[in-house]
């Protein structure tokens, strides 16, 4: 028996429950995994709030690294004690131990530990993706991006940087301020004190930037369009303070012919391979010192609905594990 986080009902962190399960053993393309660390991340809320439903009752948690305990009968490309790390459906990764398919499993290279791995897959590649795939950043361009610094938000920065692009970041309180700009913004507003719109204008001389990425969501939405060059993109790939209203495409996007997407993780790597090399450019930018990761906050499984008290009320900055 190993212990695992479950829900069984909908509702606020008071509905996560660690509880005894039997994991058996791995089908013939799965492997069975013992997690050494488990990423915190936002979307997790939203599982277990009901914002993404789920057939209940369910684990939760989509990232998480370790070591491969057993391999499958069909796996060629694994073996037993493999450093490895996922970040995949099937939810299930608050756990001790766990069964998993093999094609959302990465090898993680020696030098990056599993603290480090576990915060890398979710946000390392969410940052990949955004950067050079839903909007092929160039050197020389200056971007937006909301949530500075939170977890995405301060590898998103030092990427972009390593490019040679510029990045104005936005936080919701100023103690955050300083930690955006530790992280490689060259300039950082506060959207709860300032009209971030008009500072983004203000700053690209009323010209707009030409991408902004927003995990923030309702409460950003309008100004990000405001703020948008003509055949801008406007990324949105969260909702921190809630979904987004009916978008108005004649007012919102015609206006200034602009780009809508709503890019999620899976349609960008489709397979193990494009996992495999996806993870292997988030590793090797650690590894050269391009992106340096700072965890914010361990918590022991145990307490993972005070982990998501923390998440929910904005009191993490930067990205933060959970220990089983």
């Amino acid at each position: 028996m190993t212990k695992s986080v479950i829900i069984s009902k909908n509702g606020g962190p008071e509905v996560l429950e660690l509880k005894e399960v039997n994991v058996g053993s791995p089908g013939p393309d799965e492997i069975k995994v013992t997690n050494y660390a488990i990423g915190l991340n936002y979307i997790d809320t939203y599982h277990r709030s009901g914002l993404y439903p789920l057939s209940l009752p369910s684990g939760i948690g989509l990232e998480a690294a370790g070591k491969i305990e057993e391999v499958g009968s069909n796996i060629s490309e694994f073996n037993k004690g493999d450093n490895i790390a996922y970040a995949s459906m099937p939810l299930g990764a608050y756990a001790q131990q766990r069964i998993i398919p093999a094609k959302i499993t990465v090898k993680v290279p020696d030098g990056i530990s599993h603290k480090i791995a576990a915060t890398l897959m979710t946000k390392g590649l969410t940052t990949n993706y955004l950067l050079t795939k839903t909007y092929n950043l160039k050197a020389g361009e200056t971007i937006l991006f909301h949530a500075a610094a939170g977890g995405v938000g301060q590898i998103f920065a030092q990427w972009a940087n390593s490019i040679g692009a510029k990045v104005i970041g936005t936080v919701g309180t100023d103690e955050k301020i300083a930690i955006a700009k530790e992280n490689g913004y060259n300039h950082v507003i506060n959207y709860s004190k300032d009209d971030f719109a008009k500072e983004v204008m203000k700053l690209t001389n009323n010209k707009g930037v030409p991408a902004v990425f927003d995990g923030v969501g309702k409460r950003t939405f309008q100004g990000s369009i405001a703020c948008l060059k003509p055949l801008g993109t406007m990324v949105s790939f969260g909702n921190a303070s809630g979904p987004l209203d009916p978008v108005n495409v004649s007012k919102d996007i015609q206006s200034k012919s602009l780009f809508l997407t709503r890019p999620t993780i899976g349609h960008y790597f489709t397979n193990r391979k494009e996992l495999q090399a996806g993870a292997d450019e988030v590793f090797e930018k650690v590894k050269f010192g391009k992106i340096k990761i700072k965890i914010s906050k361990e918590y022991k499984l145990i307490n993972a609905n005070q982990a998501h008290i923390d998440l929910e009320a904005r009191k993490l900055i930067g990205p933060a594990i959970l220990i089983p």
